[in-house]
């Protein structure tokens, strides 16, 4: 079956027929369309499932997705491109996630391709111009278009192929297994609903927040999170930002000083939310600042800045150098978690070889990082010897 002839699936018999097809797949193309501007959680409007002799567009608007979860959880490797969402999404619409994930765009990066579309990987692979859609389409709209159901269809057409094309390239430069891990590795990362203390971590300005209004601000942000989350509504709607920051800057102790809030509305003031708001604050207001949670990067020594700051240059340099998008190599938190705690990332397989071995030989004062070509250019020197770059 082609894209231009996807299988409409809005029956439960028709779904059934879907995973029985898929159940001797090796692997299966897998893509998502939803909307999240005014629920908590993403609402999926379509699942476009592509394998070796079919594609089929699941509407989840008419059939329940449950009977996929035989499929996610088999032995089938699942094939995304920047599938983040679509596992999470998958996950909680399914209630597992998938045994084993290919994502096409964490290889590219593995094959000095960057993090490109799926438009720029069909065309740069596959010589295959895919249809560009309408991003603000409503896709929860019935019926779909014809024109909505080629875009679809050609979110997954081509998967598979990209695939097999990334893995043949991976081989050649001897990175499939690097690729293999980073996808596992995202797989498995937690997909469960994150601690709503860590809400104020998104907050603008968050850094330079001090004492109490720390706590204002982990307490405030973490209630507007459990409420939006019960309510399946955007947190701007329990609270707007504008209101959020107001609070944390000059906290209100009365329904008359939060309506002086600027950016409050109506319906914070009604009982019981100011009430429940007002309890937040106070909470916020009282909070041991050893109960505060800190964004991980704050446990940073500041000591180590500096010392941060020019491996994460060379790091860069390294990743140009090898063809690697810098983030696969690493991250300023891998960094931060090897320089403070000697472990993460950087401390076990192919990236210990490549840069956490070479930084640990430098922290240990065996080695040390110097400039060439008048600055242009990195190099970490041992015992007066090039050992890397």
């Amino acid at each position: 079956m082609s894209a231009a002839e996807p299988l409409y699936v809005d029956t439960d018999a028709a779904l059934r027929e879907v995973v029985h097809q898929l159940r001797d797949e090796p692997e299966f193309a897998l893509d998502t369309e939803f909307h999240g501007e005014r629920t908590y959680f993403p609402r999926l409007a379509l699942v476009q499932i592509a394998w070796s002799s079919g594609l089929a567009l699941v509407d989840p608007l008419a059939v329940s997705l449950e009977p996929l979860a035989e499929i996610l959880s088999g032995p089938a490797t699942m094939v995304a491109h920047a599938g983040d969402q679509d596992l999470a999404i998958m996950t909680r619409a399914c209630g597992v996630a998938p045994s084993r994930l290919f994502d096409t765009q964490v290889a590219a990066g593995f094959c000095g391709l960057g993090t490109p579309s799926l438009v720029h990987l069909a065309d740069r692979l596959l010589k295959v111009e895919l249809a560009k859609g309408d991003r603000l389409t409503d896709w929860t709209r019935r019926p779909l278009t014809n024109d909505q159901r080629l875009y679809a269809a050609g979110d997954v057409a081509y998967l598979l192929p990209i695939a097999d094309r990334l893995r043949d390239m991976l081989r050649a430069d001897g990175r499939l297994t690097w690729a293999e891990e980073e996808c596992e590795e995202r797989r498995r990362r937690d997909r469960e609903r994150p601690d709503p203390r860590t809400a104020w971590w998104r907050i603008k300005g968050n850094r330079q927040l001090r004492a109490k209004s720390r706590g204002v601000a982990q307490e405030v942000a973490a209630w507007r999170e459990r409420r939006a989350e019960e309510s399946d509504v955007p947190t701007r709607h329990i609270l707007s930002d504008l209101a959020l920051a107001g609070i944390i800057a000059r906290p209100p102790h009365s329904r008359d000083e939060l309506a002086a809030v600027r950016g409050i509305d109506g319906r914070a003031l009604r009982a019981p939310v100011a009430e429940e708001l007002l309890g937040s604050i106070r909470n916020g207001e009282q909070l041991d600042p050893g109960d505060v949670v800190m964004p991980a990067r704050d446990h940073t020594d500041r000591s180590l800045s500096p010392a941060l700051s020019v491996i994460a240059a060379w790091i860069t340099q390294r990743a140009g150098e090898m063809r690697l998008e810098p983030a696969l190599l690493a991250t300023r938190a891998d960094l931060a978690e090897l320089l403070n705690n000697d472990d993460g990332r950087l401390s076990q397989g192919w990236r210990c070889d490549i840069v956490g071995a070479p930084i640990a030989s430098m922290l240990a004062g065996h080695s040390t990082i110097v400039l060439r070509e008048g600055g242009r250019r990195i190099e970490l020197v041992e015992n007066g010897e090039m050992t890397a770059g």
